[in-house]
This record gives structure tokens, C-alpha cells and sequence, in this order.
């Protein structure tokens, strides 16, 4: 079940990539209006001042890197950045949008990826709700790894919110992992969505051997910096 899952995951995203950025900005299907998308937008960057505050680095490792959205705001804080996504639409749509000599390009499936280097900084957004649970602590082992001692994690994902999705899907906390969701053409597919609670992800990052500060935006936002020691 969770390879079948995790290829379906993949290709949703593939499908997804022309897509995506509309429901970032709130466009089409997640246009609910002007007051709620206000209160998105103040969200956001509640989360981006936060990763500013990261400070200027050397090296950023980028996991999940999608079409550019957050590689843009990384490229502030730093020289060098690795953006690492399993398709090559996303990453194509992310060149054209940045066009940076700053950024390397990886095609890589995270669930098979390998860390083979230690960055100042590991970044990902809405990836983590994505992971099966019985490949959490994997990943997280593997995401220590990449960072080198005195860097740092940040990491942005949802809260469970209703209006964060279209205005013709409905999301339902009935506490199954596996959800589903449509394209704008109607296509339909499985994937994996967890909603973390900030005692329950600092845990984690805590476990793994990340001194971790975990918070949430009002409505949107679940978001943690940890640093290596």
C-alpha cells in the first residue's frame, strides 16, 4: 500500500505542476474572496519573516522544491542552493520562474533519496504531512544527516483549515492519513496528508537531535526551526 501511495503522490504532483501555484496565491478553485485571502496572504508572511530571521548562509539544501515559490525566498538568505523535487515539471516550472545561476537542480524521489553532503540549511515546505508515517523517523534520521553540526532545519507545512483548499473540495478530519484530491480537470487521485500538532512534530525533531522551536500561524500554518549541535 505505501509504495502504491507514494507513486500515486508522485504522479498527482506531476499532473499537479501547471496547477500548483494557483492554490499559493489563491487563484481559481482557491479563490474564496478578498478577506480570506488577506488572511492567507498576512499568514504567509508571518512564515516568511521567520525564515529571514535565519540570517545570511552559505549552503541551502532545498527538499521538495516544487515550482520556486519558497526557492525565490531562499535565494535572500543564501549563496548556494540545492533544490532537490521527484518531478521534472515542477523543476522546470522553478528554472524558468528563477532563471539563477545560485540554484542547482536535482531530479530525485525524496523517499529513495540519500544525503551526500551537510548544508547550512534544510529547507522544506508541505512536504513532511506527505511522508507515511512508517517512514517518518527514516526520513528524519536522513534529514539530520544532511545538515552540518551548527546548521539548521525549517520547515513549513498546513494546518487543517477548510479554506485553504478549493472552493469545491471539502476536507474532513476523520483521521485517516489517505485523502483525496482533484485536478481542475476533474482527475482524481490518493495521497498522503498528515496534519502535525507542534507537541507532536517538536517531538520528533527533538528525537532525531534537533533543538527545535515549533509554531503555528492563526489559521494556515504549522512551521519549525531546529538547529544541530
Amino acid at each position: 500500500m505505501t509504495d502504491k501511495i507514494i507513486q500515486e503522490q508522485i504522479d498527482y504532483y506531476r499532473a499537479r505542476a501547471s496547477e500548483y501555484d494557483e492554490w499559493f496565491y489563491r487563484i481559481g478553485r482557491y479563490d474564496r474572496g478578498d478577506e480570506i485571502k488577506e488572511r492567507w496572504f498576512n499568514e504567509v508572511n508571518v512564515v516568511k519573516q521567520a525564515l529571514q530571521q535565519v540570517g545570511q548562509v552559505e549552503e541551502i539544501l532545498e527538499l521538495a522544491s516544487g515550482t520556486g515559490i519558497w526557492t525565490q525566498e531562499l535565494l535572500n538568505i543564501g549563496k548556494k542552493i540545492t533544490a532537490i523535487d521527484a518531478s521534472e515539471e515542477v523543476i522546470e516550472i522553478n528554472r524558468s520562474k528563477l532563471n539563477s545561476p545560485n540554484v542547482e537542480y536535482r531530479q530525485i524521489d525524496l523517499f529513495t533519496w540519500e544525503p551526500d553532503a551537510e548544508y547550512d540549511l534544510v529547507f522544506f515546505s508541505f512536504w513532511l504531512s506527505h511522508v507515511p508515517p512508517e517512514l517518518l523517523d527514516f526520513f528524519l534520521t536522513k534529514l539530520y544527516k544532511s545538515v552540518r553540526v551548527g546548521g539548521q532545519v525549517f520547515i513549513v507545512d498546513s494546518r487543517l483549515e477548510h479554506t485553504s483548499t478549493a472552493n469545491n473540495h471539502i476536507l474532513i478530519d476523520d483521521g485517516s492519513i489517505y485523502k483525496s484530491r482533484k485536478l481542475n480537470d476533474g482527475r482524481e487521485f490518493q495521497i498522503v496528508k498528515i496534519y502535525y500538532h507542534p507537541d507532536k512534530l517538536q517531538n520528533k525533531l527533538t528525537q532525531v537531535g534537533f533543538q527545535a522551536n515549533v509554531k503555528q500561524t492563526d489559521n494556515y500554518f504549522i512551521y519549525a526551526n531546529g538547529t544541530k549541535f
